[in-house]
């Protein structure tokens, strides 16, 4: 028994420093893209004619257009007009880009949903515009992103697999090395499902627990 399970004790190890990676990059990610999530979100929904309809072009683009086309183009053609970045700062820039694009989309729902009457209410205690939207708006906004945002997130888990191909030694990738190395596909390939699931189940029952957390708050 023990002899079977060696090969699995030399694999795990291997597999679990790929997932390192790969979480760091969805920290690093997440962070990016939903900062870009807000600006462009808010750029789209400016009464700059320019402004929004530069958001407009960015979104469709970003979300009409594949991420492993945009990462390659991000990390092969850039360098050519003299702009180059590492392999960690292209994945979290390509993968946060993208990810904006439909964050920015969750996020104008989100507001959008806000009864107008809050916005009058704001305005009668004096309160700013600005301070209309970070006050009241925004934690209203975000009850209703919350689901969405989530499946963003579990999304990215799995998008990070990408980045094996501009030469990022994640998960993915570490599953490739094991293959060639040991030759046992079906473990190793077992493994990193049984891996990426570990990922991405927590964060499942945190969004659901955030959303139970902050509907008695409504």
């Amino acid at each position: 028994m023990w002899s079977s399970l060696a090969p699995t004790f030399t694999i795990l190890p291997q597999l679990l420093k790929g997932a390192a990676v790969t979480l760091e990059i969805t920290a690093m990610t997440a962070v990016v893209g939903a900062i870009l999530s807000f600006v462009i979100a808010f750029a789209r929904m400016s009464g700059n004619r320019f402004l929004s309809g530069a958001a407009r072009v960015y979104i469709e683009i970003l979300r009409g257009t594949s991420a492993l086309v945009q990462l390659f183009y991000l990390f092969y053609i850039l360098p050519a007009f003299g702009i180059t970045m590492g392999p960690m700062t292209t994945a979290v820039m390509g993968l946060g880009l993208n990810m904006s694009a439909y964050g920015a989309e969750v996020v104008r729902a989100g507001i959008q949903s806000v009864d107008e009457a809050q916005y009058e209410a704001g305005a009668a205690l004096g309160l700013t515009r600005f301070q209309v939207m970070r006050l009241i708006v925004v934690p209203q906004a975000v009850l209703v992103m919350l689901p969405s945002l989530g499946n963003l997130l579990i999304e990215l888990i799995k998008a990070t697999s990408l980045v094996s191909l501009i030469t990022l030694t994640e998960l993915t990738f570490s599953g490739r090395q094991m293959v060639v190395t040991t030759g046992r596909t079906f473990e190793v390939w077992g493994l990193v499902l049984l891996i990426y699931f570990c990922m991405a189940y927590p964060l499942t029952f945190a969004v659901r627990a955030a959303e139970n957390r902050a509907a008695r708050f409504r």
